[in-house]
Formats: structure tokens, C-alpha cells, sequence
């Protein structure tokens, strides 16, 4: 990987190692958070209205999040006195304590090694980036969003499960699983190697034809 600043890592590379102060303490990733998925994503700046929303939303899901082994980690370019301020309001106005660490990446430093830098903030500001990464510290998705548009949370726990399914059972994951349009809540199978494996391929699942293939799980 490059090592120019806020340059963003690609999936399937491993994810650049960094410590950060956070609103429960130092970490060290990865190795702090070996043998879990980490969803790490950035937020433009705290006390901001679709940012709020967001955290909310995160908060919410979180036993979600922990079922499938996921450990959630914020970050902004405010400091982590902003962030534990910004926790306390979120507290006091609606009840919802965040439980997951915000780092304080007041320097950009992070933020650099991952490609989270709002070009037209100068690096004053980090964009709405989420990055899945899995228990071996390999990037495994990216989303990126642009500052006016908050994220859709289900979508990134739908990713996890999908990201996960796919490992267990080595499949492939069709559009909107599990509610698709054309095969509901089962699972694509992998190409065929050779012509000789079609006939029994076609017999023994089913089939739209040799090339598309599906079964539950």
C-alpha cells in the first residue's frame, strides 16, 4: 500500500496499524481487537445533526453489532474531550449511552492512513467513511458518503452478516439478501471448474441455468 497521506487502503489489503486516544482509553489496532470484525467509520464533526442521528442509530444496534462479533469504533478530527461532551449531551438529551469508543483524532493522523480527509475541508474534517474489516485485519468492504447524506445502519449490519455468510459456507450473496427478488433469502454457489461438473451441478441444486445456481443455507 501507498504510504502517501490520505491515501485510502483498498479491500483485501491488510488495515494500517495505528494507536489512538478514544473516548474509553488508549487502543492499539488491530491488536487489540484480534478474533473480531471492526466496523471503524468517521464522522464529519460532533455536535452536528446527521452525525447525532448516526450515533443514535449506531447505539441502538449495538446488540446487533455484538452478535456478529463486531466491535464499533468511531473517529472525527475533534478532540476526545469534544467527543465525551458531545456523549453526555446524547446522554442527557435521549437517554442513549454510546458504548462503543470515539477516537480523537485532532491531528489527522488516523484519518490519513485510511483516506478519511474531506478534500474540500483541507483536512479540517473527516467524511462519512465506513470500513468492515475481519478478524485477520483484512479490509473487507468500504462505503463512503458524502456529508449531507446520513448512513443507513442496517445496510452496514446487512453487510456483516452477507461479508460473514459468504466466509462460513463460500457463497456468494445476491442484491438485497436476505429478502431477494429472485432466490428470497438463499445463497448464490461458486462458478463450475469445468464443463464436466454442469450436469450433476444442474441436478443436484437448483438453477435458472449452469452458470447461476442457488440454495438455502
Amino acid at each position: 500500500m501507498s504510504s502517501n497521506v490520505n491515501v485510502m487502503p483498498k479491500i483485501g489489503e491488510k488495515a494500517p496499524s495505528f494507536e489512538a486516544s478514544t473516548t474509553y482509553g488508549r487502543i492499539k489496532f488491530p491488536d487489540d481487537f484480534k478474533g473480531k470484525w471492526v466496523v471503524l467509520f468517521s464522522h464529519p464533526a460532533d455536535f452536528t445533526p446527521v452525525c447525532t442521528s448516526e450515533f443514535v442509530a449506531f447505539q441502538k444496534r449495538i446488540k446487533q453489532f455484538e452478535e456478529l462479533n463486531v466491535q464499533l469504533i468511531g473517529l472525527s478530527v475533534d478532540q476526545v474531550f469534544s467527543h465525551i461532551k458531545w456523549d453526555e449531551w446524547i446522554r442527557e438529551k435521549f437517554g442513549i449511552e454510546i458504548t462503543f469508543p470515539i477516537i480523537g483524532d485532532n491531528t489527522g493522523r488516523v484519518a490519513s492512513l485510511f483516506g478519511m480527509l474531506h478534500a474540500q475541508a483541507e483536512g479540517s474534517s473527516t467524511v462519512r467513511a465506513v470500513f468492515i474489516i475481519d478478524p485477520e485485519g483484512i479490509i473487507r468492504a468500504i462505503l463512503y458518503y458524502p456529508q449531507e447524506l446520513g448512513r443507513n445502519i442496517d445496510e452496514i449490519l446487512r453487510m456483516v452478516k452477507g461479508l460473514q455468510t459468504s466466509d462460513k459456507y463460500g457463497v456468494a450473496i445476491p442484491a438485497n439478501w436476505p429478502n431477494n427478488e429472485l432466490i428470497g433469502d438463499k445463497v448464490i454457489l461458486s462458478p463450475v471448474d469445468n464443463k464436466n461438473d454442469i450436469p450433476e451441478r444442474l441436478k443436484k441444486h437448483e438453477c435458472f441455468d449452469w452458470w447461476f445456481c442457488y440454495k438455502s443455507i
